[in-house]
């Protein structure tokens, strides 16, 4: 053996512990973000006086009332705005990933698949029909009617698609073609309805297909929270499967992978995910794209390491754009996903002129 020769085991133990390292740093830059989130805006706060907030709101609730309109302000208002920012960013980003890695295709997203498309169709129903579309719902949680339906038919997209290719075949294309066909329609659905209803209610459907953290609170957060940890665990299981996908159909089944039970399954939990947030902020775009995109810019394509490092930059790229939809023009506050869509138009257009030939590697 000749002296110096890097052994495979020491370049693959130094990989991993670069991508561990990468992936703390980005969790430190998402604390430190979270922070500077809860003292952005109208109501100024020194940064030591958001930690100590922070930390009493832990020890020793009783503390802050000696200090209630800094307690309601952070805890009560910017809070929970920040932690929707987070969990929406790692759902959709996690989502995104798996479904590339799914199909197999760079490109994909859930709104690729039709999934944003069919929420937008459900939100907009009920705006327009508002109680008597759910009349069985007391009155007090109508306000929830638009969350519910946007949820349901967020899901029905994927059960369309999963009927389609129970007839057709689960393959990649059919998934994809499926999908791209079910959000024409319920597009063409939601614009009926906006040109039936009146201008106040058009107005409240375009609000809402802009995106944004309005609806925040404590509520939104213990529902859509354990939703979000559980499915990405679930999907972070599934690693090592979507690694073998990544050789082809047929590798993956020589290595014991049920690939149809693979791809459907994996479709229905990141399809709960993103509806799960979409439901409560609306359409917001291009995380389930860029946050994975990135990821394998930094990390590469190993589904063990790509999954979470994406949920954090999906987490960092939507905090910090609803951080700017809020403050850039304070008071007046931009729904967050025309700042998206900003941010995704400048960085695709990043990846063209680097002049490659392709989007992503």
């Amino acid at each position: 053996m000749k002296t110096g020769t890097i052994q495979p085991g020491s370049q693959y133990l130094a990989g991993k512990k670069r991508k561990i390292l990468l992936m703390f740093s980005l969790l430190v830059l998402l604390i430190l973000t979270s922070i500077y989130a809860l003292n952005a805006g109208s109501y100024h706060l020194p940064f030591d006086r958001i930690v100590t907030i922070l930390y009493q709101a832990v020890a020793d609730p009783g503390l802050l009332e000696s200090a209630q309109s800094e307690k309601i302000v952070v805890i009560d208002f910017r809070m929970p705005r920040v932690l929707l920012a987070i969990l929406t960013g790692v759902s959709l980003a996690v989502a995104g990933c798996v479904m590339q890695a799914l199909l197999r295709n760079p490109l994909v997203s859930p709104f690729t698949l039709g999934l944003s498309s069919a929420a937008s169709f459900g939100a907009a129903m009920a705006i327009v029909f508002g109680a008597s579309l759910l009349p069985f719902i007391p009155a007090e949680f109508q306000n929830y009617v638009i969350i519910l339906c946007a949820f349901f038919l967020g899901w029905l997209s994927i059960l369309l698609i999963y009927a389609i290719s129970r007839m057709k075949g689960s393959s990649s294309a059919t998934l994809i073609l499926a999908g791209v066909v079910i959000g024409y329609i319920f597009t063409a659905g939601v614009m009926i309805l906006k040109y039936l209803t009146n201008d106040e209610k058009l107005r409240e459907i375009t609000l809402w297909l802009m995106g944004g953290m309005w609806g925040a609170n404590w509520g939104s957060v213990v529902i859509v929270a354990p939703i979000a940890l559980l499915c990405f665990l679930y999907l972070e299981s599934l690693a090592w499967d979507l690694n073998s996908l990544s050789a082809g159909d047929d590798v993956a089944k020589n290595l014991g992978v049920n690939v149809n039970r693979l791809r459907m399954t994996g479709l229905f939990v990141s399809t709960l995910a993103a509806s799960a947030c979409l439901a409560f902020t609306g359409i917001i775009g291009f995380i389930g794209l860029m946050g994975p995109h990135i990821g394998r810019m930094l990390i590469g394509n190993d589904n063990r390491y790509l999954i979470p490092c994406s949920a954090l930059i999906g987490a960092l790229i939507l905090l910090i754009s609803d951080t700017a939809a809020r403050t850039v023009m304070d008071p007046i506050e931009i729904p967050v996903g025309v700042i998206m869509y900003v941010i995704g138009g400048i960085f695709f257009m990043f990846l063209i002129l680097r002049g490659k030939h392709r989007v992503i590697t």
